[in-house]
């Protein structure tokens, strides 16, 4: 997929106002007026991304969405225009291709923008087993799951640390914290988001970027009903779930004061504490059942909030 961005385009840093214009086809504010912090989000179209989207444009950001979805990311910006009267970028665009971070890079480029915050959110789950997927579906999970933001993190932070200012918000998750369920790859990448995002926070320091790993268990997102787990994690107490807002909220507290990593809600701290002090032959016994239920059978396994719809990926078509 090649990134093609709306015909919105966000104004210049430094830009003088003209005069307002709008986008008859998808709506939305004009996208004219004295500059305003950007933020970048990945993954916008769904869950925790979108929750985002509306929380930064609520505290006077403009944005930039990414997805796959375009109808989904023309939807948001719609309703953080006409909530908030912030403008929004529209660029679909497929992050398991090895271009697209180099291109969304471009597009900023190409429009004058310089992005304030960068929230890193794109993700979802495989399906089934690790034996029983085919070599191309794992590629594809482990270049949006790690080698994407990672790219993207490192063309836009130096010119955050040029202008003294920026935030980092990777959205991991707990899983990144907890034993691993058999046979998937989620808990592993999710530890390297949150393991890098410790050890670029330290590289940040003194520069007055900051970057933290946001660590959310179960959240009521789209995650587990396009893995077609709704009906096991439903037998989930309900004191294991959170709504996608106070993530978010807690994940934007923990960034503006540089915390290494956040985790949301005080079920999910209970557990981190115990997964970080017990030793890990108990700790992997405390995997919620149906969780290793579904990993035995053939099913990803992991706590999250930011996944799509597929037959066999678990992404959005």
């Amino acid at each position: 997929m090649t990134s093609k961005s709306s015909s919105d385009k966000l104004p210049t840093p430094g830009a003088a106002p003209t005069t307002p214009s709008t986008d008859p086809v998808r709506g939305g504010a004009p996208l004219v007026a004295a500059p305003r912090p950007v933020a970048l989000i990945t993954g916008a179209s769904a869950g925790i991304g979108r929750e985002f989207a509306l929380f930064l444009a609520e505290k006077g950001h403009d944005l930039v969405l990414i997805a796959r979805r375009e109808d989904r990311l023309v939807e948001v910006k719609k309703t953080v225009s006409e909530r908030f009267g912030a403008r929004a970028m529209v660029i679909p665009e497929d992050l398991s291709h090895a271009a697209a971070p180099r291109r969304i890079a471009d597009t900023m480029r190409a429009s004058g923008l310089e992005i304030d915050v960068l929230v890193n959110n794109a993700g979802y789950g495989v399906k089934d087993s690790f034996l029983s997927v085919d070599w191309a579906t794992h590629a594809d999970f482990i270049a949006v799951m790690t080698t994407s933001w990672i790219h993207l993190t490192h063309l836009f932070v130096p010119s955050m640390v040029r202008r003294g200012r920026g935030r980092i918000i990777n959205v991991s998750s707990l899983a990144s914290l907890a034993p691993e369920p058999p046979g998937s790859l989620y808990p592993p990448t999710k530890y390297m988001m949150t393991s890098a995002s410790r050890s670029l926070r330290l590289e940040l320091l003194g520069t007055g970027v900051h970057c933290t790993a946001l660590c959310p268990g179960f959240t009521y997102t789209e995650f587990h009903d396009v893995l077609g787990v709704r009906d096991e994690m439903n037998s989930l107490p309900k004191y294991m779930w959170q709504d996608a807002r106070p993530v978010v909220e807690a994940g934007w507290r923990g960034v503006e004061r540089n915390q290494a990593v956040v985790v949301p809600g005080a079920f999910n701290r209970f557990a981190a504490f115990w997964f970080k002090v017990l030793p890990y032959g108990l700790t992997s016994r405390m995997l919620p059942k149906a969780i290793a239920e579904r990993a035995t059978r053939g099913g990803g396994g992991g706590a999250g909030g930011a996944g799509g719809a597929g037959p066999k990926d678990g992404r959005p078509r």
